[in-house]
């Protein structure tokens, strides 16, 4: 004879029994589950679909006029006034284009090397500059190394033509007015505050270990910086670079006041308006120019994109 107990379960009993967080937790689900039904799936295609139109339409803003300028460079006049938006192997043509990488009012060739010597230079020396004071105050610990960096990234707030003025005195002052060390050192200025900036976020995501491990070998800061702290930086510099690089190739209005037309010295951007300006409504000469100055660029940035991605997510994320 088998004998089965029976045990009656109270389901007031078992609640009363139970943690109240899982009870809470319980109740959170519920909600949430309640929350997730057709109206949120329509209600997320909806934010979806609000998201990817806008995004479509901030590219076409961006992208209609850059492509209006490729296929106009390949076009004749009487095309590209009829046909704005049309290309096709009758109409494309290599010999506008040709005649302006050979026009004797703008030197390609000539201002894609003074251009690249300035990105260059501009470079080097903001990197020589921005890194070992980023360094100090990434690794600094008092209000100053704030206030120092705080100093240095109110020069982001100032726009660049409100100080061209101030700085063409004191370079007529110091004699470097309408020549390349002039430029040079107004350019980097420039770019110092955004550079600093970056590079103390980054430092500041590098394990102090790393200096501690160099003073046991004997090194000293300056060296223990350049040989163990600044090739870690690899990403961030490339971010630099980049934007710096872009900046400076792009940039009219300090070249064309501080250098000026009489020195002789021409970028790319003093070349296109000294080339185009005559000609402004002649379509055959300020297309094919335009995309000579800008295709580098575009090219450049295209390939290094993802530095700058990867750079700044780098020093966004603190390890």
């Amino acid at each position: 004879m088998t004998l089965t107990t029976q045990t009656s379960v109270n389901p007031a009993a078992e609640l009363m029994l139970a943690d109240p967080r899982d009870v809470a937790g319980g109740r959170r689900r519920r909600r949430r589950g309640a929350r997730t039904g057709p109206q949120s799936m329509r209600t997320s295609a909806l934010a979806a679909t609000v998201k990817w139109v806008l995004l479509g339409a901030g590219a076409l803003v961006m992208l209609v006029p850059l492509y209006i300028m490729v296929i106009s460079a390949f076009k004749t006049q009487e095309d590209i006034l009829r046909h704005p938006l049309a290309i096709s192997p009758e109409m494309f043509t290599l010999e506008y284009l040709l005649q302006a990488i050979t026009s004797e009012k703008f030197n390609v060739i000539g201002a894609y090397g003074i251009t690249l010597l300035f990105v260059a230079l501009v470079n080097v020396c903001c990197i020589a500059l921005a890194a070992p004071v980023a360094y100090v105050i990434a690794r600094g610990r008092s209000k100053w190394h704030l206030a120092l960096l705080l100093l240095f990234v109110s020069g982001l707030f100032i726009p660049g033509q409100v100080t061209l003025i101030p700085v063409v005195f004191v370079l007529r002052l110091l004699g470097l007015i309408n020549t390349i060390p002039g430029f040079i050192l107004f350019e980097t200025a420039a770019t110092l505050p955004v550079t600093i900036f970056l590079f103390a976020a980054y430092l500041r995501t590098v394990p102090r270990d790393i200096d501690e491990a160099a003073a046991l070998d004997g090194a000293g800061r300056i060296r223990a910086f350049w040989s163990c702290v600044f090739p870690i930086m690899r990403p961030i510099v490339a971010t630099v670079i980049v934007l710096n690089s872009i900046g400076v190739w792009n940039d009219f209005v300090s070249p064309q006041v501080i250098l000026g037309p009489s020195s002789g010295i021409y970028t790319v951007t003093t070349g296109v308006y000294a080339a185009v300006g005559e000609f402004s409504t002649d379509y055959t000469t300020v297309f094919p120019t335009l995309l000579l100055a800008i295709a580098p660029a575009v090219i450049f940035f295209v390939i290094m994109q993802r530095h700058i991605i990867g750079g700044l997510v780098a020093g966004a994320t603190k390890g």
